[in-house]
């Protein structure tokens, strides 16, 4: 089997970790919260800090009358070999104290750089590693003190502020409860013992710590405490005695004072039989053995979270995107990826696999039809008009059979209307085309965090569309131009042509041709032009299709292929030029997952040894 110090070594290592990416605390449980740590809880003044000391055997943690922990502090001790030992915060990463008299200050520091000089509490926790080969591995986390009245300067709610922070730690299945009370008070008033009892009523993870045993009245003592008859924990009470005032005035060291706190049980008539049970040493061996235990039960739901986390954040890394290669062909080929999802889903949109294209049938069903109705034909083959192009299509000297100059005039003047609704259709199914391609560029997933891309194949794909629209407008304007320029002479000849002329048309006042005859001639061309208008009803889709759907589907980044083949390394590492919060975004889940495949195979490898 792996032994207690690696595998609660690796835990602490691994909450470090957690620590410095952030994982920890939030939403659901994180893996923090997921290793066991020791929350350290008491009343203010029940000598908190000076076990947090006696544990680390290092005088550092800022002293004072009143609420002196103000915010949380996560303290992680780490067993190293030699003899140097050091500090670092995770608030300054790159700075090491060895001098504990300035790490006492920085914990000041920083408590007021958020709760500023005042009395006031914050729930953002102070983040310190110790470094020593004098200390075991271990997570405690040192709480505010609990209180039952404000004093000034501080909130009227700060009783319940402290209670609901300390709670939000120990409420915690995996966090073991370190239950500080004052000998020279009376247990059942506890703080610690009352908050421990209501968030583990069966006492499984509360250790009881008795404190200021050399205090109390003469001739009185804790043994019914200590040995479980005033209130039975499933764990041993420790007794601890801390230095006293005058040891801390006189600048008594650590080392000393754990040497004068066994000498006091040792020589102590009344814990003298405890005395192997006692003392901050013990505390923290204590506690270490239990964390093993605890660890090594935990170790399978810790797996199964690890498991389910490394499932999100792979999953989470697919939806964003992978880092891309350095190299000019990796980064060709990532274009090429972004550009043929694109592709993809602007032809689901066109082929209905994604709604859009339907507006493009709609152009052709629904728009080009209506305005064919609203072209002024009546206006333009009414009897005035008629007459009047035939009259000046005949000139001097009027027709002998059959107006077909006149016929011509105005069977050009017409078609000439169908120009304006062939151009429109062409723009209509231009619009569609445009607002698919916006559409297709936000619905790929993967161009997302390529702003640059985004933007490049936008313009190369609109590019394109203008360019097919050009070619569609030239089309359509060429199958009307067509219809003027030869006429279907087989509608003609099944026409009755011979004019009907009035006795009296010789007259120098009549008119030249009848009104029948007139709307004779306005009837003939108005159903030629009909029949050209259901034509074109149908060819000039065809057109539109040919010239700008279809080259859509099959060419629409062929010329940005061809420009992004000739780009050198350095351009194309510009077309990928990611949101930075993204590139951040990316850059901390991939440190989360190598932290949790590495934290799987060490917990593997140590915990099954």
């Amino acid at each position: 089997m792996a032994t207690m110090e690696s595998l609660i070594g690796l835990v602490n290592r691994i909450q470090r970790a957690c620590t410095v990416l952030g994982d920890h605390g939030g939403e659901g449980m994180s893996l923090w919260e997921a290793l066991p740590s020791v929350a350290v809880v008491g009343g203010q003044s029940s000598g908190k800090s000076s076990v947090l000391e006696s544990v680390v055997g290092r005088d550092f943690l800022p002293r004072g009358s009143g609420i002196v922990t103000r915010r949380p502090l996560v303290l992680q001790l780490h067993k190293i070999e030699g003899q140097s030992e050091y500090a670092e915060f995770l608030h300054a990463p790159k700075k090491r104290f060895s001098d504990f008299a300035a790490v006492r200050k920085e914990i000041a520091d920083e408590t007021d750089r958020i709760t500023g000089k005042s009395k006031q509490i914050s729930n953002i926790p102070i983040h310190l590693s110790i470094y020593s080969p004098n200390v075991v591995n271990l997570t405690l986390i040192d709480l505010p003190g609990l209180t039952k009245v404000a004093v000034e300067g501080q909130s009227e709610s700060i009783v319940e502020d402290i209670e609901m922070m300390v709670r939000s730690y120990v409420e915690k299945p995996n966090c073991i409860i370190l239950a500080i009370s004052p000998a020279n008070q009376d247990i059942a008033t506890s703080d610690a013992i009352k908050i421990a009892r209501e968030v583990d009523p069966t006492g499984e993870r509360t250790f009881g710590v008795l404190t200021k045993l050399d205090l109390m009245d003469k001739g009185t003592n804790a043994l019914d405490v200590l040995e479980g008859r005033a209130y039975r924990l499933q764990h041993p009470w420790v007794g601890i005695v801390n230095r006293s005032q005058a040891d801390i005035n006189k600048n008594v060291n650590m080392t000393s004072a754990r040497q004068k706190e066994i000498e006091y049980f040792e020589s102590s008539p009344e814990y003298g039989h405890l005395a192997h049970k006692m003392g901050s040493e013990y505390l923290a061996k204590l506690l270490s053995q239990h964390l093993e235990v605890v660890i090594r039960q935990r170790i399978p739901s810790i797996i199964a979270l690890i498991n389910k986390t490394i499932d999100e954040l792979n999953a989470e890394l697919d939806r964003i995107g992978r880092p891309i290669g350095v190299d000019g062909g990796a980064q060709l080929y990532t274009i090429l990826q972004m550009c043929r999802a694109f592709d993809r889903i602007f032809k689901e949109h066109l082929d209905g696999g994604r709604p859009g294209g339907d507006r493009i049938y709609g152009v052709f069903d629904h728009q080009l039809p209506a305005a064919l109705k609203k072209l002024p034909l009546d206006r333009h083959l009414s009897q005035n008009n008629v007459r009047k192009v035939i009259s000046e299509a005949d000139g001097y000297q009027p027709h002998l059979i059959a107006p077909e100059q006149g016929y011509r005039r105005l069977i050009d003047g017409s078609l000439g209307f169908f120009k304006g609704p062939a151009e429109a259709s062409v723009d209509a199914v231009h619009f569609v085309l445009k607002e698919l391609v916006r559409k297709s560029i936000a619905a790929t997933e993967e161009l997302k965090r390529f702003p640059t891309l985004q933007s490049d194949i936008a313009a190369a794909a609109n590019d394109a569309l203008e360019k097919f629209r050009d070619e569609s407008r030239k089309t359509v304007l060429r199958l009307v131009d067509m219809e003027s320029s030869y006429l279907t002479v087989e509608f003609f000849r099944k026409l009755q042509t011979e004019p009907e002329k009035t006795p009296n048309s010789a007259g120098p006042n009549a008119d030249r041709y009848t009104d029948n005859h007139l709307r004779r001639i306005g009837t003939n061309v108005t159903a030629y032009i009909n029949m050209v208008c259901d034509t074109l009803k149908n060819t000039i889709p065809k057109a539109v299709v040919f010239c700008q759907v279809r080259e859509a589907k099959r060419s629409l980044l062929n010329q940005f292929y061809a420009q992004i083949g000739r780009r050198e390394k350095e351009q194309l590492g510009k077309m990928l030029d990611e949101d930075p919060s993204l590139m951040e975004k990316r850059e901390t889940i991939a440190k989360r997952l190598e932290l949790y495949k590495s934290a799987r195979d060490e917990i593997d490898s140590v915990a099954w040894k």
